[in-house]
């Protein structure tokens, strides 16, 4: 089985260059023979099934199903049924390792099953379309929309090892984001992509495990911290309203004020009465 950390650990910290990016549809009953494998590569399976052959290992791929091959191998494969099998092939160049990580995860052709995810599909489609172009810029989307892909795929092969339910660590990391970003936009999107769930099974699970809802949980943190700042020091309501999210110093206020009964200036008056 493959370490899903030590495939991380390769895309995390190793040199690469994604080379080029496919979308193929091929027709039922199609069969590819004695293929010999030159890059390596992803497949992400779309629609359809097939049944896939490597160097004599067996793999069926299915809708979500994620398969990847290294230089060398010989592969022979059959399209079953009568659908269309659709999929993106992905191709990726990766700088030599060294002698020490010879033998490592990406050197090996394996299966991942993180299951369906519109998102990846998303992703895919977001990569095809930018993969040729040009500049910096342009190779800095393409690589950050494979990374994106590539924690998406391996977050959610996390969750079906945990029965398909996100354990309270998973919440507990979300909570560690959170209180580490408050200060930045958090939107219940956002949040949920991060790992790798639907908005909607992510505020469940949130709020299962917390208590609150993603977003109402945002408000609670930037309010705590807020009252911090104000029992802290004499600093204007407009500069703690952006130190924790906010640049609407006045929704800032109406804000705090349904969190605590009183607006951030009586606040600090109360206080300044009790010291």
């Amino acid at each position: 089985m493959i370490d899903l950390d030590k495939l991380a650990e390769i895309f995390a910290s190793c040199s690469y260059d994604i080379e080029s990016a496919y979308r193929l549809v091929i027709q039922p009953q199609s069969v590819l023979s004695d293929f010999r494998t030159v890059r390596h590569g992803f497949l992400f399976i779309i629609r359809g099934e097939a049944k896939m052959c490597v160097d004599e290992t067996a793999y069926q791929l299915l809708p979500g199903s994620v398969f990847h091959a290294a230089p060398g191998m010989q592969l022979d494969s059959r399209v079953i049924g009568q659908s269309e099998f659709e999929y993106y092939l992905l191709f990726y160049r990766l700088d030599k390792l060294g002698d020490e990580n010879r033998g490592h995860e990406c050197d090996s052709h394996f299966k991942l099953e993180p299951g369906v995810n519109p998102r990846v599909t998303e992703l895919l489609s977001l990569l095809h379309q930018n993969v040729h172009t040009l500049g910096g810029i342009g190779k800095l989307r393409v690589k950050e929309l494979f990374l994106s892909i590539v924690h998406q795929v391996l977050v959610g092969c996390k969750y079906r090892e945990n029965g398909s339910f996100p354990s309270k660590r998973v919440i507990e990391e979300a909570v560690a984001y959170i209180n580490g970003h408050y200060m930045n936009p958090l939107t219940l999107d956002g949040l949920a992509e991060l790992h790798a769930m639907s908005p909607k099974r992510f505020s469940y699970f949130f709020h299962k495990y917390t208590g609150f809802r993603p977003i109402d949980y945002v408000i609670h943190y930037r309010m705590e911290r807020a009252s911090e700042l104000l029992k802290t020091g004499h600093f204007p309501i407009r500069d703690i309203a952006v130190s924790v999210g906010y640049a609407n110093p006045l929704y800032f206020s109406r804000v705090f004020k349904k969190k605590f009964g009183v607006s951030p200036s009586a606040y600090t008056h109360k206080i300044e009465n009790h010291k």
